[in-house]
């Protein structure tokens, strides 16, 4: 079952489906990011590589920051191939005896792997830990205290 509402032009999805059926463009956009890994992708930004795969494959998104249909994390499937967009951000979570503090004003970046509803991998660049150049670390949702993330399913072109 499909609802859809209309979001910036393009369809809010909310989707009662397998979270095993991962969507054709999302596979195509996850291997061309994939071939990415440790290269610089345009200027070395976070969206230029966004930007590569949903251009690479044709896909419709905004050109700005609506990178397809918006869907509702919270209660749809997130699949690699996503993109997620980070808006003041601020993470803390603990490991043993130590809390951990990360902060990302503004991000945008692609799921490379789910591992569970609360924790992804992030294929990206511009960050701490890999710099300008694409590479994969960790998201945990469950760690969010503060700021909002936007997820969105790549949308086929015409």
């Amino acid at each position: 079952m499909k609802w859809l509402l209309f979001f910036l032009g393009f369809p809010f999805v909310t989707i009662a489906q397998n979270c095993d059926d991962m969507p054709d463009l999302n596979k195509e956009i996850l291997a061309l990011a994939e071939k990415k890994m440790s290269k610089k992708v345009g200027t070395g930004e976070c969206w230029d590589l966004a930007n590569y795969v949903l251009e690479e494959t044709n896909a419709e998104w905004d050109e700005f920051e609506v990178y397809g249909a918006l869907i509702n994390y919270k209660t749809d499937c997130i699949y690699p191939g996503d993109v997620i967009q980070f808006e003041k951000i601020k993470l803390e979570w603990e490991e043993g005896d130590m809390t951990y503090y990360e902060t990302m004003q503004h991000h945008t970046a692609i799921v490379y792997e789910v591992i569970d509803k609360n924790l992804l991998v992030l294929i990206h660049q511009n960050t701490g830990h890999h710099g300008k150049k694409v590479g994969t670390s960790e998201f945990r949702l469950d760690a969010i205290v503060k700021g909002e993330i936007f997820v969105y399913r790549p949308v086929a072109g015409n």
